[in-house]
């Protein structure tokens, strides 16, 4: 007897949306996975997420993101272990970029207008308000970093750091403690989380404290802070946040790497995902919603 499982429509349907599935897997397969390497820094946070949530999302592609040393991405873009960095503050992180920048391909800025410097808190005394409603005078009074030597025992002799093998560290050691005689105070290495917990603490004890700090970030938003005045102007006139990418992307993943080299943003959007992720959430569903919010900015990104 003749087998007729083809006249069953059931069978049928079965068997074409099969063919249909496996017909369409080799298009996904064809789609390779952009490794992009990031610092834990609140702004590489939302930069990196943001453009994952883009290629995700938009260009269809798998988009891995992992978190490294300032010195580990240099070198992963350089040895193609990673696809891409979003963080290359220029010219902070100048001595890494001349070391690594004949294996790495410079897109140019993503972020314009970023600073770097010295910050100390602006908050008063007391929680009392003058009478315009505006905070009485902030209770450490001091205005430059010149300043900073005098004030040896209220800073209890140190300046709170981030990352020892930072761009902002390495200009620390190597030029402004020179160049302004703070020889004797101790330069404490750690983290932008350690960093803004130490600021936190001191505000609300009322304590001098002087940090590394740069914007845009969400602590300005937080407190009110101000960056000290450079005289020496060591830290010179601010610093743009550059895409770097490895040597080849552009050849493997044309798409990416133009979406790459045309994403760039200001500060201020930079601030409302910045505020986001520290009110809380998730920073990747965060950098979709901010994709939601700003279409016209993602589209030119694409175009």
């Amino acid at each position: 007897m003749k087998n007729n499982w083809f006249k069953n429509p059931i069978v049928l349907l079965l068997a074409l949306a099969i063919f249909l599935t496996w017909s369409s897997t080799p298009a996904y397969a064809e789609k390779k996975t952009i490794r992009i390497a990031y610092e834990d820094w609140s702004s590489e946070i939302a930069s990196t997420n943001l453009v994952k949530a883009v290629i995700r999302e938009r260009l269809g592609h798998k988009c891995i993101i992992k978190r490294m040393s300032v010195t580990d991405m240099y070198e992963a873009i350089t040895n193609k272990t990673q696809d891409a960095m979003l963080a290359a503050w220029l010219p902070g992180q100048q001595t890494y970029y001349d070391k690594y920048k004949d294996g790495i391909d410079d897109l140019g800025p993503n972020l314009k207008g970023g600073r770097l410097g010295l910050v100390v808190p602006q908050v008063s005394s007391t929680w009392l308000l003058a009478q315009d409603g505006q905070h009485t005078v902030p209770y450490m009074k001091i205005d430059s970093i010149e300043e900073i030597k005098d004030h040896y025992d209220e800073f209890n002799g140190k300046i709170i750091g981030i990352e020892s093998d930072s761009g902002m560290m390495t200009i620390m050691r190597e030029k402004l403690i020179p160049a302004y005689g703070l020889e004797d105070f101790e330069l404490i290495p750690g983290t932008e989380v350690s960093m803004t917990a130490e600021l936190a603490n001191a505000i609300k004890k009322r304590k001098w404290i002087v940090v590394l700090g740069w914007t845009p970030h969400w602590m300005f938003g937080r407190w009110k802070l101000k960056f000290l005045e450079d005289p020496k102007n060591v830290w010179g006139s601010g610093d743009n946040i550059h895409t770097l990418a490895r040597k080849g992307l552009k050849e493997d993943m044309p798409e990416v790497y133009k979406f790459l080299d045309n994403f760039n943003w200001s500060p201020d959007e930079m601030e409302q995902l910045l505020l986001w992720n520290e009110m809380g959430g998730n920073p990747y569903d965060n950098a979709k919603r901010w994709m939601r919010a700003n279409p016209k900015v993602v589209e030119s990104w694409l175009k």
